[in-house]
């Protein structure tokens, strides 16, 4: 039986953990790390680097596993938004001639 419960941030798959998972631990359906910001209860968006824990290191890639020690799995289903390679597509458009 799982411990903790949360949805992919990727793919919006369920998955089902363990209390104490590596944080090498990759979504069984589409091999996202699971241990990165955007599974985190405390990402955000809106706040100041994406976290809203005050004391967090800055984390660049908030899709990638992470050393934070803030982590907790967000229970609150996968974090919406685009992705650092939608923003990078959208970025070269605007100023492809």
């Amino acid at each position: 039986m799982a411990d903790i419960q949360l949805n992919c941030f990727k793919c919006s798959k369920m998955l089902e953990l363990i209390k104490g998972f590596s944080r090498r631990e990759d979504c069984p359906h589409c091999g996202a790390d699971v241990h990165a910001c955007k599974n985190c209860r405390f990402y955000d968006q809106k706040a100041y680097n994406e976290c809203k824990e005050p004391t967090a290191d800055v984390v660049q890639e908030k899709e990638r596993a992470n050393f934070c020690d803030f982590f907790e799995p967000s229970t609150d289903g996968c974090s919406t938004g685009p992705t650092s390679s939608d923003l990078l597509s959208e970025a070269e458009a605007l100023f492809k001639k």
